[in-house]
């Protein structure tokens, strides 16, 4: 047995509750080495009497390591257990103190693992309209012209040119409006908006004004308009919530340029010396960008002010969350008073967060219910773009992901093959049409919700940011498109109502296929993808090479 690779923590996503009387227990031991995993458990008061003894099963298998689990209903939630393993020679407990051949359950207290309690506050609840969601993603001015009646004046690059850093092509809310219908027909129930406040840029993501819907794009009224609309067909919005940084512009920077340390917003930013200065930088930005001075938000005041905007959005307009730009650059300690005041305001309103890493310690029920899931894209890539990866290795790459966070949080990521700030997906995989079909079903597949980049069901293309921000093309009818196929797996996906429970990510037994079988409350869905140039072979089902095959409950579909 290889005791190095044994792993479990609780009270993280190797233990964690799901109700006020079940809980999760995961352990993770290495790949192939063990062939039987149980826990012994009761409660912490009474296991030195009695114990209960439940077999784990092994749900996930990644590059090193297997992963098993067991879900327990309790009674009594102050919960006491070790584990116990055979290894195809020899059984041996393991606790707080390792590996033993024996265990004294006597003297446990002093070394059992322990979930000393289920609180009600401390279980993270699903919203389940995240993690059933199909989500499509819009930045603003390349979307569409809705109105207009505006000054276009400011619209310096024609529509369907390749963008540069610095153009604007007109797009605004009401472009999106007329397009509800358009969007709500792809399946997607769901709009995540780049930002819509007023700003120098295209981009938005310097803020001059939060509570000013940026004038390129419209004004109050048309945010108002366009949350109602989207409601009345069930659909959802999040916005972008950019409180790492501001726009130089901004009235509070602007305060501390003109008077420095006697500003009563200078502790609002970071800076060192009596006044900001560009050459040499002597404040926090955000990437380098001396436009983008960093909010102090470890300032008092500075929450205060930033979680009035949240608030005021919500209660305002009712969106339905935020999305939080460069998330992990700001303190645990400012989004757990975030999450408080968020889910107090709107309870159903999501917190995405911009966390491009492991983000489990932002993930535990005081911070974000999710993040966007890059890990994915990345996994996405090695697999059908670069072939760094075969189906073996995405396999277990795709559960070690999962392994990184609970139940809970798996089902509720937003996954995605591409966004504002990468390269399409289209261009990475050289325009294989084939190639972005099949990572489409893998998205739409895999645990979490779906989120797609406007233009990608009509084949957009585009390098690095800003390459990647073309215009929508509106001509679908006359170009060969995604919309059908798109809308496919949307319903698949609302059809069978998938949970995390049930998930199985796999190599076929001939490595050429990466398999997905997913369980629904109300269907079941197998997914099966050959990257390789022969035929692959799984359960008698054969695959041509560069194809997939999808069926639900038996029958195939796509």
């Amino acid at each position: 047995m290889n005791r190095f690779a044994l792993l479990h923590i609780t009270d993280s996503a190797y233990c964690f509750p799901v109700s006020e009387h079940e809980m999760v227990i995961r352990l993770r031991t290495a790949k192939g080495d063990i062939q039987s995993v149980q826990i012994i458990y009761e409660s912490k008061y009474a296991i030195a009497d009695r114990q209960q003894k439940l077999p784990m099963v092994k749900d996930l298998t990644g590059d090193l390591y297997d992963y098993y689990s067991v879900k327990l209903n309790l009674e009594d939630t102050r919960l006491a257990y070790v584990f116990y393993l055979y290894d195809g020679k020899d059984y041996f407990y393991f606790s707080e103190d390792g590996v033993t051949e024996t265990y004294d359950f006597t003297k446990g207290y002093y070394n059992f693992f322990q979930y000393p309690y289920i609180n009600g506050a401390d279980i993270l609840k699903k919203e389940e309209w995240l993690s059933q969601a199909s989500f499509y993603q819009i930045f603003i001015d390349r979307f569409c012209i809705g109105d207009d009646t505006k000054d276009k004046s400011y619209i310096n690059l024609k529509w369907g040119e390749v963008p540069d850093i610095r153009c604007f092509a007109g797009g605004d809310l009401k472009g999106i409006i007329s397009k509800l219908d358009y969007i709500n027909g792809l399946g997607c129930d769901a709009l995540y908006l780049t930002p819509i406040f007023k700003s120098p840029s295209n981009h938005k993501y310097d803020i001059v004004d939060y509570y000013e819907i940026d004038r390129h794009f419209g004004d109050k009224a048309d945010l108002a308009l366009l949350v109602k609309e989207l409601h009345k067909r069930g659909m959802k919005i999040v916005l972008d919530a950019v409180f790492n940084h501001a726009s130089e512009h901004n009235d509070k920077f602007q305060d501390v340029v003109k008077k420095g340390k006697d500003s009563k917003y200078y502790d609002w930013f970071i800076i060192k010396g009596d006044f900001p200065e560009k050459d040499p930088l002597n404040y926090e930005v955000f990437a380098g960008c001396k436009y983008m001075p960093k909010w102090n938000t470890s300032n008092l005041e500075v929450q205060d002010y930033l979680m009035d905007i949240a608030i005021h959005y919500i209660k305002e307009f009712d969106i339905d969350g935020w999305r939080l730009d460069v998330s992990d650059e700001i303190s645990h300690d400012f989004w757990r008073r975030f999450r408080k005041e968020v889910k107090a305001a709107k309870e159903s309103a999501v917190i995405i967060g911009e966390n491009w890493h492991d983000a489990s310690n932002y993930l535990r029920g005081d911070q974000y219910d999710s993040i966007m899931n890059y890990a994915f894209t990345k996994a996405a890539l090695d697999y059908f773009a670069t072939g760094s990866m075969d189906a073996e290795a995405t396999a277990y790459k795709l559960n070690d992901i999962l392994a990184r966070n609970s139940d809970t949080v798996n089902d509720m990521m937003l996954n995605l093959l591409d966004s504002h700030d990468t390269h399409r997906f289209f261009s990475e995989v050289k325009e294989d049409k084939d190639k972005l079909k099949a990572a489409l079903a893998l998205l739409y597949l895999f645990p979490g919700a779906p989120s797609i980049f406007y233009g990608t069901e009509c084949y957009t293309v585009g390098g690095y940011d800003p390459d990647c921000r073309r215009c929508m093309d509106w001509d679908l009818e006359k170009k060969d498109n995604l919309i059908a196929f798109v809308r496919t797996l949307s319903d698949i996906r609302k059809k069978c109502h998938f949970a995390f429970a049930g998930t199985k990510i796999y190599p076929s037994e001939d490595r050429k296929l990466l398999c997905m079988t997913r369980h629904g409350a109300n269907g079941d869905a197998e997914l099966y993808i050959n990257e390789t140039d022969s035929v692959g072979v799984h359960n008698n089902i054969k695959v041509e090479p560069g194809c997939f095959r999808l069926f639900v409950n038996g029958g195939e579909v796509l």
